[in-house]
């Protein structure tokens, strides 16, 4: 090799090496099975715009509101337990068949709630009378007869 060519390759600056394009991940094939989901695709957004109408009577479309109509709010309920004695829960199951037998089916929750009003509108004479016809019994759990 001659001096000219060494010199040549040696100083000559290597051309940069132009930069790699970013892999991207290969593309999935769409499965054509039965079961698969499709991707759900964006649709666009349309634009509200006032109708056309004379300068007095537009209204901007900001200013319209939507009213919509607000349900009652529901009570919170509350889980309880209690004892009773089977005599009166005979009575309560008879209330029940009474009320069908009305046309009005019943829940026990529904005599009970129905009882609690009823005691609550009467007089104070009339709610102690009531009060001391029923006798007390132990809370708690009945124990397990056998």
């Amino acid at each position: 090799m001659t001096m000219a060519k060494k010199v040549a390759t040696q100083s000559a600056p290597a051309a940069p090496a132009a930069p790699a394009a970013p892999k991207l991940p290969a593309r999935k094939a769409t499965s054509t099975k039965v079961g698969s989901k499709k991707l759900a695709t964006k649709k666009p957004l349309l634009k509200v715009f006032a109708p056309a109408s004379s300068p007095k009577t537009a209204k901007p479309v900001d200013a319209v509101k939507v009213v919509r109509s607000e349900k009652p709010k529901k009570p919170k309920l509350v889980r309880d337990s209690f004892t009773i004695p089977k005599d009166e829960y005979v009575v309560l199951e008879a209330l029940k068949q009474r009320a069908a037998k009305l046309a009005r089916t019943a829940k026990k929750s529904e005599l009970l709630r129905a009882g609690i009003k009823a005691l609550a509108d009467l007089s104070d004479a009339a709610f102690l009378s009531a009060l001391q016809k029923v006798p007390a019994i132990k809370t708690g759990r009945p124990a397990v007869s056998q």
